[in-house]
């Protein structure tokens, strides 16, 4: 039997088909943009992604030239879609996604600090506040768009959006439902109509079917059979947010295990028992033995995203060589970095280029590159945005430790980033963890692919994740690069400190 994982990224689609042994039989992409209208804004029309999740699917099917009939079961996750997708009855969007890059509900986030006491909010949702949640940017369109919110019936995910059109059910999963935080119980595991009436979110706008990430949502229906060349009634299983999935698809069921998930963002956590909830990390419903267990993870806002920002506005030069040669740009640009010490020769970014989601919880966080001199090339800014992004997951993993956090010495790392060899390495002796990766860089639809397999019965436990996963050889920390990085480190600590409050007057003007 074979098995289909789909993850709905901010930037691009990806699906994978593997057989019921996790071995890979092929995959599919498809990229797009993110609808920045002003700074700090950022969203998307839903449409974009049931296009990609249509178009990758067949692509998959095509390719691998398997019966649809011995397809068992396909499983979705996506992007935290921050306060989803505002839908009318007919379930048609009434407005964008204000996907979890987008910064703009900052009075909403003010009001709630004033508001509401840290521990109410705290001790029933396991979270804090901030623009990054989903409940703040629902406040948002409330109090910017009441045209919008008279109309809205409910407001559904990214992937459940997807999920309904493949099945026409209507639901979501316990860390989508966590992710919006606020309005979320996270030890009765539902809606807590406390915080509802407090914040002034109706609980019939949000989802009345809570699932596991491994039960069935529904079954694929004939249109999108036609669409995708599965089978009609191939079971759709519901999935979750792409960080913990891709987690999952590490083989992480341990407290101690850590993952970092570094993509257009970067998400770094663990799992634990809910012991070690701290309101300066994001924490909700794993996505495997939902019910018992929490991922504790932190996020920023950048991390791949830094290096195809620094291409498409500096990498003229490279995206042409790509295109004639097929050598990646990325590794064009590296090449010319490798020379380079550690530190980048003084120069040291803050990448917080979309505000700052934990530890600093700051929309007004500015991007900052600092300690140019005549001296320094393009390729030292270059470096020090892969550094950046480095110091921003020791940041997030020091606060971790802090909450109590168990972390074993060895972090695995997947997703997009972890294909470049040289920045892992970085990360490695930025952070003092090793790094290990999968043999295989398909990140969180291969967790998905596993979820399927779950919710289908092909796969009867979730310890079966670890027959599935292999592992290129580790990349061991230099200790002497890394004794380098803590001076280097130091100093981008103390620079938002010293500049973060000059930020807030720009970010105001």
């Amino acid at each position: 039997m074979y098995l289909l994982g789909t993850d709905i990224g901010t930037q691009g689609t990806k699906t994978v088909m593997v057989n019921e042994k996790g071995e890979f039989i092929t995959d599919a992409f498809q990229e797009y943009e993110v609808i920045t209208p002003r700074p700090s804004w950022a969203e998307q029309w839903p449409d974009v992604w049931l296009e990609a999740v249509v178009k990758t699917i067949s692509e998959c099917v095509e390719k691998s030239k398997v019966d649809p009939r011995d397809i068992a079961g396909l499983a979705i996750s996506g992007l935290y879609g921050g306060s989803g997708i505002p839908v009318d009855e007919e379930i048609k969007p009434l407005y964008p996604c204000l996907i979890w890059m987008d910064r703009r509900a900052r009075e909403e986030t003010q009001w709630v600090k004033d508001h509401v006491p840290q521990e109410k909010i705290f001790g029933i949702t396991g979270n804090y506040v901030d623009s990054y949640y989903g409940f703040t940017k629902m406040m948002w369109i409330r109090n910017n768009e009441p045209e919008v919110w008279k109309k809205i019936y409910q407001f559904v995910t990214p992937k459940d959006y997807v999920v309904y059109h493949l099945t026409d059910v209507l639901a979501t999963d316990y860390s989508s439902a966590g992710n919006i935080g606020g309005v979320f119980d996270i030890r009765k595991r539902t809606w807590s109509e406390e915080m509802c009436e407090i914040l002034g979110i109706p609980k019939r706008m949000l989802p009345d079917k809570i699932l596991k990430s491994s039960d069935i949502v529904g079954k694929l229906n004939a249109k999108f059979a036609r669409e995708t060349g599965l089978q009609e009634g191939t079971p759709v299983v519901s999935g979750g947010i792409d960080a913990p999935v891709a987690q999952l698809s590490a083989g992480v069921l341990s407290e101690g295990e850590h993952v970092a998930m570094a993509g257009t963002s970067m998400c770094w956590g663990t799992v634990h028992g809910g012991q070690y909830l701290t309101p300066l990390l994001v924490s909700f419903p794993y996505v495997v033995y939902d019910d018992k267990l929490i991922y504790t993870f932190g996020g920023s806002a950048t991390s791949g995203g830094l290096a195809r920002w620094f291409r498409d506005q500096f990498g003229k030069y490279e995206k042409e060589v790509e295109k004639n040669t097929g050598i990646s740009a990325y590794t064009l640009l590296e090449l010319q970095t490798q020379d380079i010490p550690p530190g980048s020769e003084g120069v040291v970014v803050l990448p917080y280029f979309m505000g700052e989601r934990s530890p600093i919880w700051d929309p007004d966080a500015r991007g900052t590159i600092f300690g140019l001199s005549l001296y320094h090339s393009r390729a030292h800014v270059y470096r020090a945005m892969l550094e950046a992004a480095a110091y921003s997951l020791r940041h997030n993993m020091e606060e971790g430790i802090k909450a109590g956090l168990k972390l074993d010495p060895e972090c695995w790392i997947v997703g997009g980033v972890a294909r470049s060899s040289f920045w892992v390495q970085i990360f490695a002796d930025i952070t003092g963890f090793d790094m290990k990766r999968l043999s295989k860089d398909v990140e969180a639809p291969f967790g998905d692919a596993f979820l399927a397999g779950l919710g289908t019965g092909v796969i009867d436990k979730p310890e079966r994740i670890k027959e599935w996963v292999d592992f290129r050889p580790t990349i061991k920390v230099n200790q002497d690069n890394h004794h380098i990085y803590d001076q280097y480190y130091s100093i981008y600590r103390e620079l938002y400190e010293n500049t973060k409050a000059t930020m807030k007057k720009l970010a105001d003007i």
